[in-house]
């Protein structure tokens, strides 16, 4: 049975919608297996969410939030397909090698396949619960179907694709076991995230952030392996930057998120053996074994950021001196502005920090008001350093990634002395997207004013696409909320709190601000290749967007407006 039209569209899935069609569109006809490819994954995402909707009893997924599956399926695989219409350009006009786009592609597809595996699992997991519940259930049949066909015709036209990169059908068939990990891997993760922390996400937000993170670990272990065993791997499987033309921040960045990764690991293992075969039994106090937890903290911390990620970055990354003293070395090639810079971010964060939790303690306002100052907050701070001091802003936002994701591993585990405190100064913040679990809202507006900035590195025909965070989520959201908030009276929907005013308000604040940058940019040497009429369907679009979802705005918007600015 075929799903009704009325059915199959909301607010949120027609500028989903909105969104893709742009992207299409915009592609050039040596794309069109990627755009045939995006189209399949649009029609089964949406199969899947409406299926998924009819059974929102499976998944433990934040409250209040759609599943948001047709919007975590997409955003990542048209972002790369974004990038790639852009690098289509540079190629055409011999700025950069062929390779590069090459890469790109396989990124494209990696990103697909993430998506894709996590559709297969959630129609397969509705599909045995809707014939559980009704054995002789049959509407679920032409989805089957439907499903079936777009998952084949996708894995075709994916073969197809990588074949036209290929020297070799060996070489085709690793990429293709290569793809098929990272869709596995997604699943896998998902699955983890989902049971672990239970009511802190959707699906949607879920899969976009097992996704990002299957496709960024996954180009640093093909690094690896390509290094250790290059027998194995073929190198157009890596990176295209990989050796000297992956920039030294970019490397700095990638040493520091594996450092984390393999420092959580390590740390949990060295807690669990500690426990097992000193602390369980030992008569100690309880302020001394959280002496002993910190200690252990402290020194796999200091050990893994100091030796072991550096070994990492020198060995296969080729870097040519240690990466704590090339960061030394970096901020004093240009001391007074790098300095200054970091006066002014410090003062800033401590004069606001202070104000906004004493407010946040003492006044009625709004949570949802309160954060928006902080999202002024980052326009304050790293618009400026955006136009004037860009590299040193790409590594400053590495720097305090990791600061967050500390401090994160320390209010989870508890770490004495700051534990606690950090716990209780966080919670002052939180809305109802976070939970005691996991506090993702200072995570979201961080990488969302930061990924479109690391991703505008290299070739960028486009100079307000690195502003794409920070005019979505600094100037846009913030003004729809106070706008919306104190002056909106017509709604976008019954149900919802967003109004029109409040839209009308953030895309007019986002345009305007456009206006002013692009001139400003152009005084300081960019060479201006967009028109307006993009930016306005790019503004529009991204603004319609966080008027219909229901997913978090802060991680979604700034990849969207980024993708339409591209192109």
């Amino acid at each position: 049975m075929a799903i009704s039209p009325s059915k199959a569209m909301n607010g949120e899935r027609a500028v989903v919608l909105i969104f893709v069609l742009r992207v299409l569109f915009s592609l050039p006809l040596a794309l069109l297996p990627h755009a045939l490819s995006l189209s399949l994954l649009s029609l089964f995402s949406l199969v899947v969410e409406i299926r998924v909707d009819d059974s929102p009893s499976l998944f433990k997924t934040r409250p209040g939030a759609s599943s948001g599956i047709i919007l975590g399926a997409v955003t990542l695989p048209t972002v790369m397909l974004s990038k790639l219409i852009q690098l289509s350009r540079a190629v055409s006009l011999q700025q950069i090698e062929i390779g590069e786009l090459e890469h790109m592609t396989m990124q494209f597809w990696a990103a697909s396949a993430c998506s894709c595996g996590v559709l297969i699992f959630l129609f397969i997991v509705t599909w045995c619960a809707a014939n559980n519940k009704n054995p002789h259930f049959s509407c679920s049949v032409w989805d089957a179907k439907f499903s079936l066909s777009c998952v084949i015709l996708y894995s075709a036209v994916c073969c197809i694709s990588l074949a036209t990169i290929s020297h070799t059908g060996f070489n085709t068939a690793l990429k293709l076991l290569w793809l098929l990990c990272h869709g596995f891997a997604t699943v896998k993760l998902i699955q983890h995230l989902l049971s672990t922390f239970p009511f802190c996400a959707s699906i949607g937000e879920a899969n976009l952030v097992t996704s990002g993170l299957v496709l960024y670990f996954g180009d640093m272990l093909a690094c690896t392996i390509s290094k250790v065993c290059r027998l194995l791997i073929p190198p157009e499987l890596v990176s295209i930057r990989y050796g000297i033309k992956r920039s030294e921040i970019g490397i700095v960045i990638q040493g520091v998120l594996l450092g984390l990764l393999i420092f959580s690991a390590v740390f949990k293992f060295l807690i669990h053996l500690w426990e097992y075969f000193w602390g369980a039994n030992n008569s100690e106090s309880r302020e001394r074994k959280e002496i002993w937890r910190s200690l252990i903290f402290l020194t796999s911390l200091g050990f893994i950021m100091i030796a072991v990620a550096p070994s990492w970055m020198m060995i296969v990354l080729d870097f040519d001196v240690h990466p704590v003293l090339w960061i030394f070395q970096f901020i004093f090639s240009e001391p007074f502005k790098r300095l200054s810079l970091c006066i002014y971010w410090l003062v800033l964060i401590y004069a606001s920090v202070l104000r906004f939790y004493h407010i946040s303690k003492n006044s009625k306002i709004e949570r949802i008001l309160l954060r928006k100052y902080y999202h002024l907050l980052a326009v304050l701070m790293f618009l400026p350093a955006l136009i004037y001091q860009p590299k040193f802003l790409d590594l400053a936002f590495s720097a305090a990634l990791a600061v967050f994701l500390v401090l994160e591993i320390i209010r989870v585990w508890r770490i004495w002395p700051l534990g606690q405190l950090v716990h209780q100064f966080m919670s002052a913040f939180t809305d109802h997207r976070d939970s005691d679990l996991i506090i993702v809202s200072h995570f979201s507006l961080l990488l969302g004013c930061a990924l479109p900035i690391w991703m505008s590195s290299g070739f960028n025909d486009r100079p307000l696409t690195p502003f794409s965070g920070i005019l979505s989520l600094g100037i846009g959201d913030t003004m729809a909320s106070m706008v919306g908030h104190k002056y909106g009276v017509l709604r976008w929907s019954k149900t919802g709190k967003k109004t029109i005013e409040g839209t009308a308000a953030g895309i007019t604040s986002v345009l305007a601000a456009c206006s002013v940058l692009l001139p400003l940019l152009a005084s300081t040497g960019y060479f201006l290749t967009q028109h307006w009429f993009p930016i306005f369907i790019a503004v529009t679009t991204s603004g319609l967007l966080e008027a219909y979802t229901t997913q978090l705005d802060n991680a979604f918007i700034p990849l969207v407006f980024y993708s339409l600015l591209c192109l």
